[in-house]
């Protein structure tokens, strides 16, 4: 399992989002291991910026050469900001899944409620050698 890095400042969702919550506002992406699992991303549709979602609702998709996923949002809140260098460059995600093949920001509305339904990189990694089994 040590071919995947799953930074320990993250959190983590079962559907393989991340999410930074070292700011005010969270950060959040795709792991690396969604990022092999798929293959060479070709295409990004990113959620707009002011819609108000919900925890785990999907807020965009990621496409392949071999498929399309859908994104889930790991909490609720609203979209302040989206990675619009994925628009041109989608790329980016391949390559740099935590730094910049960030997919948006979101103002989180329950995060106390909601960070319990998280992994830490350790409960991701485990869930990760779970699926292998």
């Amino acid at each position: 399992m040590s071919q995947y890095i799953f930074p320990n400042h993250l959190k983590y969702t079962k559907e393989h989002e991340w999410v930074d919550l070292s700011q005010e506002v969270a950060v959040i992406g795709i792991t690396e291991y969604a990022v092999k699992s798929l293959h060479d991303i070709v295409y990004v549709s990113l959620p707009e910026i002011g819609s108000n979602i919900k925890q785990f609702q999907v807020v965009a998709t990621v496409e392949s050469i071999k498929s399309v996923s859908e994104i889930y949002s790991p909490l609720s809140g609203t979209i302040v900001d989206v990675n619009k260098t994925l628009e041109t460059n989608p790329e980016k995600i391949n390559v740099s899944p935590y730094k910049e093949g960030w997919l948006f920001k979101i103002k989180p509305s329950n995060l106390d409620s909601e960070v319990k339904n998280l992994m830490s990189a350790e409960e991701y990694r485990r869930y990760i050698e779970s699926l292998k089994k």
